[in-house]
């Protein structure tokens, strides 16, 4: 894996930051274009019922980079969308700085902050067992461990970059929902906040507490449309969706780290070898497993001959 991983990593390496601008300047200028347009059009509300789904700018930046890639409009080659790839990490981590000053100055928040808000984060434990399974049913392998383990924003795609690196399985899986996500997640939350609703189940400051997940523009769908729903407490909806977010924020980088990534590192060794055998194909894990044994056998033939 590693003899592999050093063509890829040297063909984007520059010996110098104006070579690496000669090389990538279309990358550059296309994307301040992008983001130029897409802030130009801005939020759209579309109402939905009782509710409303809310389009926001990144989803028209999106919709732009994918038809300008090479399967479209052919603005860009192969080797610059892989390019642009490894500059996400690049580019949100100033948005990541911002997190973490924001949690210092409110940390009196969250020292106050009652249990619900910090114990509403485990719910992502809840949806590894259910996005894990299905993940592998469609055929994913390790890129499942990083699409599966969290809501894929700028902080849990971090974090897995980090921990797996940014070329592995796991970087992939985790890039995937993060660019899946800004297109449809902020559609979904608008217009599961506005079902959720209709139930009359939850109070709607409940519902303003669980919008408040880790994802600024999904927070904000969901809360547009609560505050259509219940035009009264819409003060009081934003106020605990925008504190439970800040809470997210910040213990949610330790739910990924200690918790989310291991426990669906864990669940994937358990259950990819029966997803395997049940789609017919060779199994990842018992195939690195053979391998270990066979380089085990291969050590102890050495040492049986010295």
């Amino acid at each position: 894996m590693a003899d592999n991983a050093k063509p890829q990593a040297s063909a984007y390496a520059y010996i110098s930051l104006a070579e690496r601008i000669r090389a990538e300047w279309k990358i550059y200028i296309v994307a301040l274009v992008f983001a130029v347009v897409a802030s130009a059009i801005g939020q759209i509300a579309v109402p939905v019922g009782p509710g409303q789904l809310i389009l926001f700018p990144i989803f028209y930046s999106l919709i732009l980079g994918i038809l300008s890639g090479p399967s479209v409009a052919k603005i860009f080659k192969s080797r610059e969308v892989k390019a642009a790839s490894k500059l996400v990490i690049v580019a949100i981590c100033p948005f990541i700085a911002k997190l973490g000053i924001n949690a210092g100055a409110a940390l009196d928040t969250v020292v106050s902050a009652g249990p619900a808000l910090f114990s509403h984060a485990a719910g992502d434990i809840l949806t590894i067992v259910i996005a894990l399974p299905v993940a592998l049913a469609l055929g994913l392998k390790r890129e499942a461990i990083g699409a599966a383990s969290s809501i894929n924003r700028e902080t849990n795609l971090a974090v897995t970059t980090d921990v797996f690196g940014a070329e592995s399985p796991e970087a992939r899986g985790s890039l995937s929902i993060y660019v899946v996500g800004g297109m449809l997640g902020t559609i979904y939350f608008g217009l599961m906040a506005s079902i959720v609703a209709a139930f009359n189940i939850f109070h709607p400051l409940a519902l303003g507490l669980a919008a408040g997940v880790g994802a600024g523009i999904m927070m904000a769908a969901a809360v547009g449309s609560l505050s259509v729903i219940y035009p009264g407490q819409a003060d009081q909806i934003t106020a605990l969706a925008s504190a439970s977010q800040t809470i997210a924020g910040i213990d949610g980088v330790y739910l990924a780290m200690f918790v989310a990534l291991p426990f669906t590192g864990w669940l994937y060794k358990k259950l990819e070898p029966r997803f395997a055998a049940w789609r017919h194909e060779p199994s990842e894990v018992l195939g690195q497993a053979g391998s270990g044994d066979a380089a085990a056998n291969v050590q102890a033939k050495e040492k049986d001959g010295e």
